[in-house]
């Protein structure tokens, strides 16, 4: 491939990141509000969890956004690559301790969140919607190099985890009257907050040793969860 044809493939790639991060805004936007405002009608801790989530979700689209445009305008990038991981790993952890604190409340209280049709919807629609935009940013991530774009799909996957969870939660409390299932799904969520959170401010991924190029050897921590192109670690 000649250089000029690696530069418009190049060019094609950052339209279609600056295109999806611009969904993602959007939908991060809609899902906080309808997550939040569920989370507070019915008092979940598992639905604020997932409402703050997407709070630091849209902050970091944001500032991948703005990475994204500073490279299409020929500007350096590599330093919003860096603050934007140090800025969102910092928010993961302290939104996972929150989850700690909140959900142990919860078990000691023996507290009883209240049925809520939206945020049974907010999270089955985000179950669906996610893997979408999780998939469109891995592969444009692969295609220009961008780690901080790869950091933002693998909390993209953590969104659709925690919709799950979300989900889970809330259908084993309407359907069983488990007043414990809320936090303990709650609880759920914290390795992947804390997990998410250190490889944003390190910059380390589990799969940075297994990567198109390099000789496969996957790190003990490879999960079936990173998807980087390499075959022992690709699912």
């Amino acid at each position: 491939m000649s250089a000029g044809a690696g530069s418009v493939d190049r060019k094609g790639s950052l339209r279609a990141g600056i295109a999806v991060e611009r969904w993602s805004i959007a939908w991060m936007a809609v899902e906080a509000a309808a997550a939040l405002t569920a989370a507070l009608q019915a008092g979940s801790v598992v639905l604020g969890a997932f409402g703050a989530d997407s709070l630091i979700e849209l902050a970091a689209a944001l500032v991948l956004l703005r990475r994204l445009q500073a490279e299409r305008r020929g500007q350096d990038a590599e330093g919003l690559e860096r603050r934007a991981g140090r800025i969102v790993g910092a928010l993961l952890l302290a939104l996972a301790a929150l989850v700690v604190a909140a959900a142990g409340r919860d078990l000691i209280l023996r507290t009883q969140p209240g049925a809520t049709a939206l945020g049974l919807a907010i999270a089955a629609a985000s179950t669906a919607i996610m893997p979408w935009i999780v998939a469109t940013k891995r592969r444009v991530a692969t295609a220009i190099g961008s780690r901080a774009l790869r950091a933002d799909a693998a909390c993209g996957i953590t969104c659709a985890y925690m919709a799950g969870t979300a989900l889970a939660g809330l259908g084993l409390r309407a359907a069983f009257g488990w007043w414990w299932a809320d936090p303990v799904a709650a609880l759920g969520l914290v390795y992947f907050l804390v997990r998410e959170g250190r490889e944003a401010i390190t910059g380390e991924h589990c799969c940075d040793t297994c990567r198109p190029g390099i000789a496969c050897g996957c790190a003990p921590t490879c999960e079936p969860t990173c998807h980087c192109g390499c075959a022992c670690c690709a699912v």
